[in-house]
């Protein structure tokens, strides 16, 4: 696996993003209550304080669960919350070491089938339907891991031509396009609950 992405806008953040699959799943985990950019930087930030130029599962997995969180809550923090976070690392981290001998890329590595894929992304930890399925788009969209049936798998995600997710961020302009649609999304989900509230 070596790519550009431009997830995280930052091109130290991004070729690391590219190359280790590791910090390509640990950015996903990151996104959640936290601007894109933020989340997807966090690995090479991650890797920076460990003093090393890529992440290990097995080292985060056997790391001091204090002193990592600690590592994570250093200024500027990995996350909005940094101490919880910490803890779904390593708890991802330790479910690779335990089903995949630590190696990120084992859990699509040679799968040829789509609902396969997303069920392995889903029975990772942290990771629910909808950002399986966003990680199965990004690995199909821009990553070349595309088994049998990965778009259907992906639902939505999967579809071409769409600016729902990270996995269709190429750069600077179609980041502004997913921004967009989810605040549409937002704004709809918004209203349908005012909706309701006044239907009541």
């Amino acid at each position: 696996m070596d790519v550009t992405l431009h997830l995280a806008q930052d091109p130290d953040a991004d070729r690391l993003l590219g190359r280790s699959p590791l910090a390509a799943l640990i950015g996903m985990l990151l996104d959640q209550q936290i601007p894109m950019e933020w989340a997807f930087k966090g690995p090479a930030t991650i890797a920076q304080r460990l003093g090393s130029d890529d992440l290990d599962a097995h080292e985060i997995a056997a790391y001091d669960p204090e002193a990592f969180a600690a590592l994570l809550s250093e200024k500027p923090a990995v996350h909005r919350y940094p101490g919880s976070m910490a803890g779904r690392i390593q708890q991802l981290c330790q479910y690779l070491v335990e089903h995949y001998d630590g190696d990120a890329e084992a859990v699509w590595r040679g799968v040829d089938d789509g609902k396969e894929l997303l069920k392995r992304l889903q029975d990772l930890p942290g990771f629910g339907k909808q950002k399986a399925q966003i990680f199965l788009a990004l690995l199909g969209k821009q990553l070349g891991v595309r088994p049998e049936g990965w778009r259907e798998a992906a639902g939505p995600y999967g579809e071409e031509e769409s600016f729902r997710s990270v996995a269709d961020i190429t750069g600077p302009e179609s980041l502004a396009k997913v921004r967009a649609h989810k605040q549409e999304m937002k704004a709809a989900a918004k209203a349908a609950k005012a909706a309701k509230k006044t239907g009541a």
